[in-house]
């Protein structure tokens, strides 16, 4: 038996008036998801109670890892995934290009700035900002790091949570606040006028965390793993969890992503004697964050023509059977454009089940199996369901 995990972030979401009260899911042509449906189905709750609603969270909840257990931030995850050593003190902040008007967030993605846009500013700020035990690490787009060697961690706030908003009220409010906003500002002053890219107008901090440990997932599962996503969280939760990570051109974290490069890798993994592979697609969740409907809409359609269908289409060239599941990490709703903590979706598949159809969303799914504990969904694929 092989294991294929098929995840849509944020592809989940609430009925939206312009589409005569369906969601986007809903609305979709989504016909292989509608396959993978006619097999198991139900909700999960990836988010444990009290804990925030990130991609970080709900992931490694879905990979099969407790976050009330493992859970250190955002940052550290991603700087695992840079390969970047933090010490025992040294604390990780994810750092945000962002555009900033008149003190209200107006785009947390700085009109989704381009890696090598974003690392010449990287080289800026490095050059540039004169604090003591602080590095910038450039990322994937306007996911870049911070590391404060030696530092501290703080109560901060995502910012495609504010999205829209004055920041006064989000900003830093811990023991570092003062360093913090001091970091901010000066970037500020540095980026304001730069000619690389206008709308990278400042910084964000927030994500901080300290180093992170995680059990192997061959030991905790007895299977070979794969990782495959464009962003520096999921590769780090590949990373930390000793699952391999292919090289893959062409990933962006938006619709213009090599799909086919990643579905690729993922089959090339399993006809190589892999076990598993965890394949991320993120377009589902950045279309939510920006609030366009019409574009969410492109990008489930995309998620499940071209990585849904062609695992449908490619599962037959293995000589095992297949399990395919499919599920959001949480839902990225349109009207509030950030994530929220109710359960999602999901649909597990056998490719020895034939190919009937039963439409896939939110409300289809509901009427299935409930998980409450999300960290326990893989466990339920793999020997379970």
């Amino acid at each position: 038996m092989k294991y294929l995990i098929l995840l849509g972030d944020g592809m989940a979401d609430w009925p939206i008036e312009e589409l005569d009260g369906k969601t986007p899911l809903e609305y979709a042509n989504t016909q292989n998801m509608d396959i993978i449906s006619s097999g198991i189905k139900g909700m999960v709750k990836t988010v444990p109670y009290g804990m925030h609603p990130g991609s970080d969270v709900a992931n490694m909840a879905v990979l099969g890892y407790d976050p009330k257990k493992y859970y250190t931030g955002r940052a550290p995850l991603e700087a695992v995934s840079q390969d970047i050593q933090l010490g025992p003190k040294d604390v990780a902040y994810r750092c945000n290009f962002a555009n900033i008007e008149n003190g209200v967030m107006k785009d947390f993605s700085a009109g989704h700035i381009p890696s090598d846009k974003a690392k010449e500013l990287i080289e800026i700020l490095n050059k540039s900002l004169d604090f003591k035990g602080i590095e910038f690490y450039a990322g994937v787009s306007y996911r870049n790091l911070m590391i404060w060697r030696c530092g501290k961690t703080d109560n901060t706030t995502p910012p495609h949570d504010i999205s829209d908003k004055e920041l006064e009220p989000y900003l830093p409010s811990g023991g570092a606040r003062e360093t913090l906003i001091g970091i901010m500002k000066e970037a500020q002053e540095i980026l304001k006028n730069n000619r690389i890219w206008k709308k990278a107008n400042a910084i964000w901090l927030w994500g901080e965390g300290k180093a992170p440990s995680m059990p192997k997932f061959k030991g905790k599962f007895n299977k070979d793993g794969c990782m495959i996503s464009a962003v520096d969280l999921m590769v780090g939760l590949g990373k930390l969890t000793s699952l391999y990570i292919p090289k893959i051109q062409g990933l962006t974290g938006f619709l213009d992503t090599n799909f086919e490069g990643k579905i690729g890798a993922a089959f090339k993994f399993l006809k190589n004697g892999g076990d598993f592979v965890y394949v991320h697609v993120e377009a589902t969740d950045e279309t939510g964050h920006i609030g366009d409907v019409q574009k969410k809409i492109e990008a489930i359609e995309l998620f499940d023509k071209k990585i849904v269908g062609e695992a449908i289409r490619m599962a037959d060239s293995l000589d095992d059977e297949l399990k395919i599941a499919v599920l959001p990490d949480h839902p990225t709703p349109i009207k509030i454009k950030t994530h929220t903590a109710e359960p999602v979706p999901f649909a597990v598949w056998s490719s020895r089940n034939g190919k009937k159809a039963d439409k896939y969303s939110e409300s289809s799914c509901k009427g299935g199996i409930f998980i409450e504990n999300g960290h326990m969904f893989i466990e339920k694929m793999l020997f379970g369901v």
